[in-house]
């Protein structure tokens, strides 16, 4: 168990802004800040610091940069060179007499209704074009990695996993849903040993993601996370890769993608993501 007085001045008023410090804490600090002028200039910082982050990620969440607007700027081509135009040179103007124009005008038919017929045929017997797939291969890839990324900085963050505890489920629910647009439930993982501790909002690859945080007995963090997709409904499911000590497994259903992520030692991570799918 720490011990909370050890701790850094900023890491004590962190908690008692973010509302993680007891009672007898608070209490300590508040009277702390009313004595000591440097400790209080410290809170102030933190605390137009917090506020000003809340504001700007709402903002972002407000006002998202589509992502379809950014990849066609990306993939946009520059102007060719003009090309330098030809000299024209005088040219013999012929008249054809009438019967020369009629029997011009009856090659001219036949070999529009051959080429017709032949490009109708080579239409019906090549199979129909298959849909791209690179931009959904790219964009499942890179919240993947987004996901990898946010799962890495809140376990290095032990006092700072969630924004919304698990104690304010109502408020879990309507923020979630509200800001990442996915009707969900609050999955019950006690039996396997997984203690839900709350949720949090982040972005991937320029979508907001819903994230719920689980702990273990033994300190391990795990996390549920969601957002709205464009994949198609042949999607792979239960994927299962391993990025260095994270473990992931992901799937798709009714337009929505889901990860789960957790240490690359737990062996039930594949198990553990079908049952939450049928609960979710």
């Amino acid at each position: 168990m720490f011990d909370f007085k050890k701790l850094p001045l900023d890491a004590q008023l962190t908690a008692l802004l973010d509302g993680e410090a007891t009672p007898e804490q608070k209490q300590e600090l508040e009277q702390r800040l009313t004595t000591d002028e440097g400790a209080r200039r410290l809170y102030d910082k933190l605390r137009h610091g917090t506020d000003f982050g809340k504001h700007r990620f709402d903002d972002v969440l407000r006002e998202p940069v589509p992502l379809a607007l950014v990849r066609s700027i990306k993939s946009v081509q520059p102007p060719k060179a003009p090309v330098a135009p030809r000299l024209s040179r005088a040219s013999l103007k012929l008249t054809p007499t009438g019967p020369q124009a009629l029997a011009a005008a009856i090659v001219v038919f036949v070999a529009g209704c051959g080429i017709g017929y032949f490009a109708a045929g080579i239409t019906d017997t090549m199979p129909p074009a298959q849909p791209a797939t690179i931009e959904v291969a790219s964009d499942s890839a890179e919240w993947l990695a987004d996901v990898v990324a946010n799962q890495r900085l809140i376990a290095r963050q032990p006092r700072h996993i969630v924004e919304v505890p698990a104690t304010q489920a109502e408020e879990v629910s309507t923020w979630l849903t509200s800001t990442v647009g996915v009707a969900f439930r609050v999955p019950d993982l006690s039996d396997q040993g997984w203690t839900f501790q709350g949720a949090r909002v982040f972005i991937g690859a320029g979508r907001p993601v819903g994230q719920l945080v689980y702990t273990s007995a033994d300190g391990d963090l795990a996390s549920i996370c969601f957002r709205k997709d464009n994949l198609p409904s042949e999607a792979d499911d239960f994927k299962e890769t391993i990025k260095d000590e994270i473990g992931v497994v992901a799937w798709h259903n009714a337009g929505t993608s889901y990860v789960l992520v957790g240490p690359s030692s737990e062996a039930s991570l594949g198990q553990l993501a079908m049952q939450i799918a049928t609960s979710i």
